[in-house]
């Protein structure tokens, strides 16, 4: 049981972190917590490896370089939307429409834009938000030894990634590690896309007609 805690609570950790990176700039604070973490830094070889971390302060690195490259990716040239890669005029759909939001409404997940920073709530960030979301309360069952609770939000979130966040996310990730100016946002591009691979993979090992194999 513990092996599957861990392995849980590693999901829980990597959503949390990939959804903060997609949905906004870096602070000071939160690239001082990510350097000096080693787990971390891990998943992130080539900025590990960048010669500007030894020349330049935290707060040139952002200044200059880091949220310069967000701008460009998130806020510019790449569209983090689902929407935009899924319906056939590429315009964004930012109403009550949203199939994105009608799935949150679901299950009573809200998103408020104004600190997300995003102008609809399919914004990349915000869906793997909802799977971090997923993924806490998945490991408070597990905690609770809760399997039949477990097992139900492990198939909401596999069913959330097939029509939702993988239907996009695959060929935007892509494009971000093309256009990326930056060893640290071509790295979480990569990250997030090997994650969200393996996770579907994880999940579809897991889930069986029978319930959850958690003898994985």
């Amino acid at each position: 049981m513990q092996d599957i805690l861990t392995h849980q609570q590693s999901r829980v950790n990597l959503y949390a972190f990939i959804s903060r990176l997609l949905l906004m700039e870096l602070d000071e604070d939160l690239l001082e917590i990510i350097q000096n973490d080693e787990n971390m830094m891990v998943y992130l070889p080539n900025f590990s490896k960048w010669e500007k971390r030894e020349k330049l302060s935290n707060k040139e690195l952002i200044e200059q370089y880091l949220n310069v490259d967000f701008t460009n990716l998130f806020l510019l040239h790449a569209i983090p939307y689902e929407s935009f890669y899924t319906r056939e005029d590429q315009m964004m759909e930012t109403g009550g429409e949203n199939p994105v939001l009608q799935f949150f409404n679901k299950y009573d997940f809200r998103v408020d834009l104004s600190i997300a920073r995003a102008v609809s709530v399919d914004h990349i960030g915000i869906e793997a938000e909802f799977m971090y979301k997923l993924s806490q309360a998945q490991l408070d069952a597990l905690k609770e030894k809760d399997i039949d609770a477990a097992c139900e939000i492990a198939k909401i979130q596999k069913e959330f990634l097939e029509k939702h966040l993988l239907n996009f996310a695959p060929m935007y990730l892509i494009n971000l590690k093309g256009e990326a100016r930056t060893p640290f946002y071509f790295d979480v591009a990569d990250l997030a896309l090997e994650f969200l691979l393996d996770d579907y993979e994880f999940l579809s090992k897991l889930i069986t007609e029978k319930g959850c194999n958690y003898n994985l």
